[in-house]
């Protein structure tokens, strides 16, 4: 072998590498916009299992979901629609009713 094939071998190798990393999509650690998520958050889950209590009339574990929800996620965007629903509720809110 010739050694100018040699010597672009040698140089082909790592700008084919160098290319493939360069169109590479990078990933970064941000947060995804709710509507393009590809999985359930769990306090997503739990309100829309408390919807689900509320529509087949069960009021007791309707509002004791939420609370659950509350306590367990209070920072998460559901837990504040809980709270908005637990004030709704009233009296009608306390766990067991």
């Amino acid at each position: 072998m010739s050694p100018v094939l040699t010597g672009f071998r040698a140089a082909l190798g790592p700008l084919v590498l160098l290319a493939a990393v360069a169109r590479a999509p990078y990933q970064c650690a941000s947060e995804v916009d709710p509507d393009r998520r590809i999985y359930e958050d769990p306090s997503e889950a739990l309100y829309d299992l408390a919807e689900r209590f509320k529509a087949s009339g069960d009021r007791g574990a309707h509002a004791d979901t939420l609370r659950f929800l509350v306590e367990r996620y209070p920072s998460s965007r559901f837990a504040e629609m809980a709270r908005r629903d637990l004030a709704a509720l009233g009296d009608a809110g306390a766990p067991g009713r």
